[in-house]
């Protein structure tokens, strides 16, 4: 009986579509009634949430700004700082561990021959690989800091990657060299805070140059780790002392011995570089390289040897004290130009050292700065420096070309504009006390980092692939000009 009783049903529903077309009008149209009152209802707070959101990044100083620093395990840095004395493994430095002190800056310069022109509380004997210590324990004061990472926008992963591969760097074992970046890496893949932008908003600093991070094959003779072309790595940013050609790799200043903590200490130094007469038109201070008889650098310490215009501070063991600051500044305070050819790689020290102390720099190649510090310089070079472009040595007999001469022929006006360039551009090439309200390079640097993570964010809102450009090479990045 109950089958019959289903037919029927089936039967009377099938010969009445209009009752059913009518049914489902109705819930069609309720359904749009009830989400019309719904939508409307909550229509208004909805506008009033985003108003009070946009108010509070409004009031709030730091919106857009704020950091979060990855808290890693201490082998990737405490570890390297407890145990200093090992990384004085291929350098000339008997022992590395006193220049850990005072938070990356190293001891302090007490300078009785000159009381009047150093202060005991600014200057220091600063190593120029020391700068992850350094930037770390400024970071750590960063106004905009925050352990909320969901709000960061930047992540800061303090790796101590230049001290770690220094350790390393002579090491045949590529595995060995290796090991802290990919350990480092598989880490940071474990983290939440890296499924966010996978790893594009991660950045990271060397006080080494980024070339020894970016050994392209798996030879002995190749130089430096592969951590830079790791694909974790790949991803993230890296400020290093100088960049490579590649987009992801952003030059900052070396650092100095000048680490001022209030503004009026840069104002005094500044009256003083004014100030100070300078006998020398030109000074070079570097170590000749045996190995490099045919580079520029070779050729420029040559001609200043033969100039009796310019004074050349033999840095070579046993030579010169170029270690001192107080006598490295006090040379550079005495020279109205200095040389900056490139040495071992592109860039130097010295060109910062030598700005400190009021000295127009002389560039030979784009890549020694106008290609690397984009953050702290002006993009104008002939605001600041002088500019000789030499390819090679060949170039430089076939042009015959004189440092000496070239640098007679700058108007004594124009020589003082340039060296007042110079003067003003002290606080954005130093790193100030991390108590220091300064805006330094520090500042400059996190600053250029949030700008580039953003440029990334707008990418991905506007639906382009973050990926395209992030870290090709740019072959064009060191050609003359």
């Amino acid at each position: 009986m109950e089958k019959p009783s289903i037919m029927i049903s089936r039967t009377c529903c099938y010969h009445h579509p209009q009752l059913w077309f009518a049914i489902l009008l109705s819930f069609l149209l309720c359904t749009l009634i009830l989400t019309h009152f719904n939508y409307s209802s909550s229509f208004e707070p909805v506008v009033f949430n985003n108003v009070e959101q946009e108010q509070q990044q409004e009031q709030d100083l730091c919106h857009g700004k704020y950091v979060y620093i990855h808290d890693l395990p201490p082998r990737f840095n405490r570890y390297i700082i407890d145990h200093c004395d090992s990384l004085t493994r291929g350098t000339d430095k008997p022992n590395m561990c006193p220049y850990m002190k005072n938070m990356g800056f190293g001891p302090r310069i007490y300078s009785p021959e000159s009381p009047h022109l150093f202060t005991n509380n600014t200057w220091y004997e600063t190593n120029q690989f020391s700068l992850e210590l350094i930037f770390h324990n400024k970071m750590r004061n960063y106004k905009c800091l925050t352990n909320k990472s969901w709000e960061a926008s930047a992540i800061y992963v303090p790796f101590y990657a230049g001290l770690d591969i220094s350790r390393f760097l002579w090491v045949s074992n590529l595995t060995v060299r290796d090991a802290s970046g990919r350990d480092l890496a598989r880490w940071l893949w474990s983290q939440k805070e890296w499924k966010r932008m996978w790893g594009r908003d991660h950045f990271l600093i060397s006080g080494r140059i980024s070339w020894d991070f970016r050994r392209q094959h798996d030879t002995l003779s190749g130089w430096g780790s592969n951590f830079r072309f790791l694909p974790e790595s790949m991803n993230m940013s890296m400020l290093s002392v100088e960049a490579s050609s590649w987009n992801n790799d952003y030059a900052v200043p070396y650092p100095t011995s000048f680490h001022p903590l209030k503004e009026l200490e840069i104002l005094e130094w500044q009256r003083k570089m004014r100030k100070r007469k300078r006998p020398h038109l030109f000074t070079f201070t570097g170590a000749p390289r045996p190995e490099m008889k045919d580079s520029i650098r070779e050729k420029v310490i040559e001609h200043c040897r033969s100039s009796q215009a310019c004074k050349f501070i033999d840095c070579s063991y046993g030579k010169e004290k170029c270690d001192n600051p107080v006598n490295v500044i006090m040379e550079f305070g005495d020279s109205v130009f200095c040389l900056q050819p490139p040495g071992d790689s592109y860039t130097r020290r010295s060109i910062f050292d030598s700005m400190v102390a009021g000295c127009v720099p002389v560039f030979f190649h784009p890549g020694t700065a106008y290609s690397q510090y984009k953050w702290n310089l002006p993009e104008n070079r002939t605001r600041y420096s002088v500019y000789i472009p030499v390819r090679d040595v060949k170039e430089w007999d076939k042009r015959n070309i004189s440092v000496e001469k070239e640098l007679m022929k700058i108007p004594e006006d124009e020589v003082v504009a340039l060296r007042e360039e110079v003067i003003k551009l002290i606080p954005s090439i130093v790193y100030a006390d991390p108590r220091s309200e300064i805006e330094d390079a520090f500042n400059l640097a996190v600053k250029g980092i949030l700008e580039r993570i953003e440029r990334v964010r707008d990418e991905i809102r506007n639906g382009r692939d973050p990926r395209i450009g992030f870290a090709d090479e740019d072959h064009y990045k060191y050609t003359f000009n």
